[in-house]
């Protein structure tokens, strides 16, 4: 994990090299933004700096240090991460009796702590005392989503450094010269991912989202295009990726928001999907309160779904919705 494999945030690591250089670390930093955009690879990079035997503002990446970083074995690193999705009051009292001792290696002791927000109250509470006063060898990095939900006591002891999604000719470049994409593939995956490097070297990467993408477009094409069959024949395809449903739904969102952007303003350049520009434009027959009620319609099952309705009757029920208008 180094610096160089972050993309879009050079101006927060070059205050973190600041700060590093002249001697200034806070000791707790909370990095907060949206999820995929370089918050928790900047608190590794960092760590493995501030850990290296070099002293450097970049980590040697040679040193025994940096070694047992990128191996996860160094004794004076620890990352802490939700248990089923919360982070427990004893994984923050195994920080808090973990503190106690001198670093072993190093000059430093960090601690990560990864989705903060999902702290318990009685584990943000526990670990308030330990925030308020720490040792001078200890730094902790809190990362965060973009809702806060940790208390403001927490809040007021950290130094809060906002993290915002990667620019799109930017996510474009980097689509382009490390996974050897298209221009207009890129196009698509850096505006589909919305600044997160995460989600796009995610579909970068797999042929797994092209194929899901393809077969979710063609059933609701086909469905809007009058197929009356589709909603029934289509299911085997919804049911078999259950899994990929927060994607399958998004898909389609972003289609159909491209329908009604397209057909109200032409501007190929508001478009996500624009690889599918002759399909978007074959589908502005639809008129704007039908692309709307599908819009609506779709984003009430994803809705549904997430509060744990049952899978396969809301979607039977959406694309009967959309069937009809």
């Amino acid at each position: 994990m180094n610096f160089q494999d972050i993309i879009g945030q050079e101006r927060i690591i070059e205050n973190l090299k600041r700060a590093f250089k002249n001697n200034k670390l806070s000791h707790s930093y909370l990095f907060q933004g949206a999820d995929g955009i370089g918050k928790k690879m900047t608190a590794l990079a960092f760590s493995k700096a501030l850990l290296c035997k070099e002293k450097g503002e970049e980590p040697c990446n040679r040193c025994s240090s940096c070694v047992k970083f990128e191996t996860g074995n160094h004794p004076d690193f620890f990352l802490i991460q939700p248990d089923r999705d919360i982070i427990r009051k004893e994984q923050i009292e195994d920080v808090i009796s973990d503190i106690n001792f001198k670093p072993f290696e190093s000059s430093r002791k960090i601690y990560v702590i990864d989705d903060s927000q999902k702290m318990t109250r009685e584990a943000q509470n526990c670990f308030l005392k330990t925030l308020e006063e720490p040792p001078d060898y200890a730094i902790f990095f809190l990362i965060i989503g973009q809702n806060m939900g940790l208390l403001p006591t927490i809040l007021s002891r950290c130094e809060i450094i906002k993290f915002f999604p990667v620019r799109k000719d930017e996510l474009e470049k980097f689509l382009i010269s490390k996974y050897k994409k298209s221009k207009e593939e890129a196009e698509f995956i850096s505006s589909y991912s919305k600044g997160s490097v995460e989600k796009a070297i995610s579909i970068a990467s797999s042929d797994e989202f092209v194929e899901l993408r393809e077969e979710t477009i063609k059933i609701i094409t086909d469905i809007v295009e009058g197929n009356s069959l589709k909603p029934f024949t289509s299911m085997e395809f919804f049911i078999k990726n259950e899994k990929k449903k927060e994607e399958i739904f998004n898909i389609i969102l972003y289609w159909f928001r491209d329908i009604y952007l397209y057909k109200e303003l032409k501007k190929k350049d508001l478009i996500i999907n624009k690889d599918k520009l002759k399909l978007i434009s074959d589908q502005t027959f639809l008129d704007i309160d039908k692309i709307n009620d599908i819009i609506d319609n779709v984003q009430y099952t994803k809705n549904n779904v997430d509060r744990k309705a049952n899978y396969q009757l809301s979607i039977e029920t959406m694309l009967l919705n959309i069937q009809e208008g």
